[in-house]
C-alpha cells in the first residue's frame, strides 16, 4: 500500500488548485475558440451569452449601472443575488464591458469548484486524489453544460457553493473543531445569496449532518454546539437583503463565541438544538418546499382547480424525465444520467462503486448523500438535477482509481502515471462532448439589431408582447417590458398564445391592450387569473370574454403606453408548442381543435412531386399531400419572397375549395410549412410570414427577414 505517498506541502497544494482551475478555464475556452470568428454571434464587439435567463440578471445590472428598465417589475435588486452584485462590482472596478463580464464570469466562478474538491480529499491527506477528481468534476458533462463560458446564470454557483458547505461540514467531523462548524454555518447563511434555488439541497445536508453527529458522536458536547450553529444558519430571517445576511452572520459569530467558552451545558445545548430544528422546519417550510419542487417536476397535465391552463413544465427540456443509462433504439444517448453525470455508462458505475467504498472507509461522505440523491432524482425530475451530483461523483470515481492503484504499487511515480491514465479515460468522453457541444448564442446580431431599433423607438414603460423565450433578451436589448418571460410563464402563456394564433385582428388588438393595462393596474398580477377571476366564486366564462373581444365595438381600457407585437423568424420551429397554450377550452382543459403546423424542407423534387424531410410528399400538380397512407387535399400552395427592402411578394396557387391544409414555401429561407387553413389565418403567419396586417389596428415599426415588430394603434 502507498504510505501517504501523495501528501503535498501548502505551496504544492495551492499549485494543484491553480493547475486544476486553469485546466477548467482552458476547457471552457473551447467554445470561445469555436465561435470567435462568427460575426453573427457578436454584439458591441463581444460574443453574446448562450442562455436566455442570463438576460434577466444582465438587465438588472443595466438598471443599477445605467438607470434602464425603470418600469420593469421583474428587475432584481443589487442585494437580491450575488450574480447581480458581483457583476456590478466587476464592471465598476475592471476596464471590461458588461458584455465581456457576463460572457466570462460563469467560467471564472464555476471553476472554483476545484477548491473544495481538493480540500475534501486533503482532509484524508490525499490531495492528489482530489486533484485528479477536480480535473474531471470541473468539466464533466452536466456541470459544464450549465457553467460554460456564456452561460451567465446563477447555475455558476449551483454545485460549487454546496461543495464548500460539504467541505466545512466534513471537516468539522474529521477534526471535530467547532470553528469548522462555524465556517459551515457561515457558508450556509450566505448560500441563498448565491443560489437560492438550491435551498432544498442545503436543508437536506443540514439535517443529514445533525443525524450523522447524533448517531456517531452523541456523547460529545461539541456535537450539539455544532448542530446549534448549523440549524441557526438554516432558519430564514424575515429581513430585507442584505440585512438578513448580515444579521445572521453577526448572530452566528456571537453564538459561536458563547459556545466556544462552553457556557452552555450538554443538556441545554440539546434542548436549544431541538428548538432550532423545529424553528427551521416551521419557518423554512421544509416539507412544503420539498413537495412543491417534486410536484413541479413530476406533475403533468393542467390545473385541477378553477380554469385549466396548459402546464409549462412538460415543454421545458430540463424538466423531462431522464434514463439512468442509454438504451439501444431508445432516447438519444445524451438523455441519460450516466452521460450527464460522468460522461459515460462505465463512468457512472465506477462513481457508484467508488461512493460506496468511500462511505465504508470514510463515513463522513454520508454527508454528501443529498448531492448524490438529487442527482439520481433526475430520473424523475429532469436533467438539470444531475449537475449537483457531478463533483461528488467525480471524487467517488477517482477514489476507485486511487484504491486500485495503491493496491497495485506503493511507488509514487506509478501512482501518478496510473491515476493520470485512468482519469484521462474519464475526462476524454467529456472533452469530446464539449467539442461537439456547439451551443449557439441566444440571439444573433441581426435579431439584436431589430431589438436595438425598437429601443430607439420605444419608451422604457412600453410593452413588447412576445413568447416567454424572448422575454429577457427583449428587456436587455430593447429596454421594454414583457408580460411573460423565463421566470413568469404560467397562466399568462394563454394570453400571448391566443394573440399569436387567433385569426381575428380585433381579438389580437383588444386582448393586447386589455392584457397590458390589466397587468399594470393590478400591480403586475397574473393577467389570465385577473381577467377570468380564475378559481374564485365569481369565475368568468373565458370563452364569452374572448368572443366579446373579437368585436370592433369592444371598449378597451384607456391607453397608458405603447404596445408592440414581436414576431420573430426564430419562433417558427416552436410555433406548434406556442399554439398549445392557447388552443384550449379553459373550462375543460381540452384542446379546441387539432393543429397542423409542420415546418420542413424539401429533400427531393421529382418533376413537381416534392419529398419533404419529415416524410410528407406533396404533389404540386394535383394538390395532394401524402402522409403514409393518409391523403390530405391542399387548398392552396403559397410562395413568399422577400425583396431587398423587406417587402414580401406573395404568390398563391389554389387547388381544392374543400382542402384541409395549406402548403407554404418561404423561398428566401428554403423553408416549407404544411399548416391547416385556420392556422394559416393566424396573426403570426399573416403578419410575419405574409406581411399582412390590419392597417387600422397595427403599424410596422421594424421590418427585416429576422423579425417584424408592429405597434398597436389602439
Amino acid at each position: 500500500m502507498v504510505k501517504e505517498n501523495n501528501q503535498v506541502s501548502r505551496t504544492q497544494l495551492i499549485g494543484l488548485i491553480m493547475l486544476a482551475y486553469m485546466f477548467s478555464l482552458a476547457v471552457r475556452m473551447i467554445w470561445v475558440y469555436q465561435f470567435q470568428g462568427n460575426p453573427d454571434f457578436y454584439w458591441n464587439n463581444q460574443l453574446m451569452i448562450n442562455t436566455n435567463d442570463g438576460y434577466t440578471w444582465a438587465s438588472s445590472v443595466q438598471k443599477i449601472l445605467y438607470g434602464m428598465h425603470e418600469h420593469n417589475p421583474g428587475i432584481r435588486g443589487m442585494w437580491e443575488n450575488a450574480i447581480v452584485f458581483l457583476t456590478v462590482l466587476l464592471v465598476k472596478i475592471t476596464p471590461f464591458s458588461l458584455e465581456t463580464i457576463i460572457l466570462y464570469m460563469p467560467a471564472m466562478i464555476s471553476s472554483l469548484v476545484v477548491i473544495p474538491i481538493i480540500l475534501i480529499t486533503k482532509l484524508y491527506h490525499k490531495p492528489l486524489w482530489g486533484f485528479f477528481a477536480a480535473l474531471l468534476g470541473s468539466i464533466a458533462w452536466s456541470y459544464y453544460n450549465r457553467t460554460m463560458t456564456g452561460y451567465y446564470d446563477t447555475d455558476m454557483f449551483s454545485a460549487m457553493a454546496p461543495m464548500f458547505i460539504l467541505y466545512f461540514l466534513m471537516k468539522s467531523t474529521v477534526d471535530f473543531n467547532l470553528r469548522s462548524a462555524l465556517y459551515a454555518a457561515l457558508a450556509i447563511a450566505i448560500y441563498p445569496f448565491l443560489y437560492n434555488a438550491g435551498a432544498t439541497i442545503v436543508n437536506a445536508m443540514g439535517v443529514i449532518y445533525a443525524i450523522y453527529l447524533i448517531v456517531y458522536h452523541r456523547e460529545e458536547k461539541i456535537t450539539y454546539y455544532s448542530i446549534i450553529l448549523v440549524f441557526l444558519s438554516l432558519i430564514p430571517f424575515p429581513l430585507v437583503a442584505p440585512f438578513s445576511y448580515l444579521v445572521k452572520i453577526v448572530l452566528l459569530l456571537f453564538v459561536y463565541k458563547v459556545l466556544e467558552n462552553k457556557e452552555i451545558d450538554k443538556k441545554n445545548a440539546m434542548i436549544i438544538g431541538l428548538v432550532l430544528f423545529f424553528l427551521f422546519m416551521y419557518f423554512g417550510n421544509v416539507f412544503g418546499l420539498i413537495l412543491s419542487k417534486i410536484a413541479f417536476y413530476t406533475t403533468t397535465g393542467t390545473a385541477t382547480e378553477g380554469l385549466h391552463f396548459y402546464s409549462v413544465s412538460q415543454t421545458i427540456r430540463e424538466a423531462g424525465k431522464v434514463l439512468f443509462f442509454p438504451v439501444p433504439d431508445g432516447e438519444p444517448y445524451r438523455a441519460n444520467i450516466a452521460h450527464r453525470m460522468m460522461g459515460s455508462s462505465i463512468g457512472l458505475i465506477m462513481a457508484v462503486i467508488g461512493y460506496i467504498l468511500l462511505v465504508i472507509r470514510h463515513r463522513a461522505f454520508l454527508l454528501a448523500f443529498p448531492l448524490i440523491g438529487i442527482g439520481l432524482f433526475a430520473h424523475w425530475g429532469g436533467l438539470r438535477f444531475t449537475v449537483y451530483a457531478v463533483p461528488v461523483a467525480a471524487i467517488s470515481a477517482v477514489y476507485l482509481f486511487h484504491v486500485v492503484t495503491t493496491a497495485i504499487s506503493d511507488k509514487k511515480s506509478i501512482y501518478i502515471v496510473a491515476m493520470s491514465v485512468l482519469t484521462a479515460s474519464m475526462v476524454y468522453p467529456n472533452i469530446s462532448h464539449i467539442i461537439e457541444y456547439r451551443v449557439p448564442t441566444v440571439m444573433n446580431s441581426s435579431t439584436v439589431k431589430d431589438l436595438d431599433t425598437l429601443k430607439q423607438i420605444a419608451n422604457s414603460k412600453d410593452y413588447t408582447l412576445a413568447w416567454w423565450d424572448y422575454g429577457y433578451p427583449i428587456w436587455f436589448y430593447s429596454n421594454t417590458n414583457t408580460i411573460i418571460d423565463g421566470g413568469k410563464h404560467q397562466n399568462d402563456n394563454f394570453i400571448i398564445s391566443k394573440i399569436m394564433q387567433t385569426s381575428s385582428p380585433e381579438l389580437a388588438a383588444n386582448l393586447s391592450r386589455l392584457a397590458v393595462e390589466t397587468y399594470v393596474d393590478s400591480n403586475y398580477s397574473v393577467i389570465a387569473d385577473t381577467l377570468f377571476k380564475n378559481g374564485k366564486d365569481d369565475q368568468r366564462d373565458p370563452n364569452l370574454l374572448l368572443s366579446e373581444l373579437e368585436s370592433g365595438e369592444y371598449v378597451v381600457p384607456k391607453k397608458s403606453r405603447d404596445i408592440y407585437l414581436y414576431l420573430p423568424y426564430r419562433m417558427l420551429p416552436i410555433f406548434p408548442t406556442v399554439v398549445k397554450f392557447g388552443n384550449l377550452d379553459l373550462k375543460t382543459g381540452t384542446p379546441e381543435r387539432r393543429i397542423m403546423f409542420y415546418p420542413t424542407r424539401a429533400i427531393q423534387n421529382n418533376n413537381g412531386v416534392l419529398q419533404f424531410a419529415n416524410g410528407l410528399v406533396f404533389n404540386t400538380h394535383n394538390g395532394e399531400l401524402n402522409s403514409g397512407r393518409e391523403k390530405i387535399l391542399i387548398s392552396k400552395f403559397v410562395i413568399t419572397e422577400l425583396d431587398k427592402n423587406g417587402n414580401i411578394k406573395v404568390t398563391s396557387h389554389p387547388y381544392y375549395t374543400q382542402g384541409e391544409a395549406v402548403v407554404l414555401y418561404m423561398k428566401n429561407y428554403g423553408k416549407f410549412i404544411v399548416m391547416d387553413n385556420e392556422i394559416f389565418q393566424s396573426m403570426y403567419v399573416q403578419m410575419f410570414i405574409l406581411g399582412k396586417y390590419d392597417k387600422e389596428l397595427f403599424e410596422p415599426v421594424v421590418v427585416s427577414p429576422y423579425s417584424r415588430i408592429y405597434r398597436l394603434k389602439r
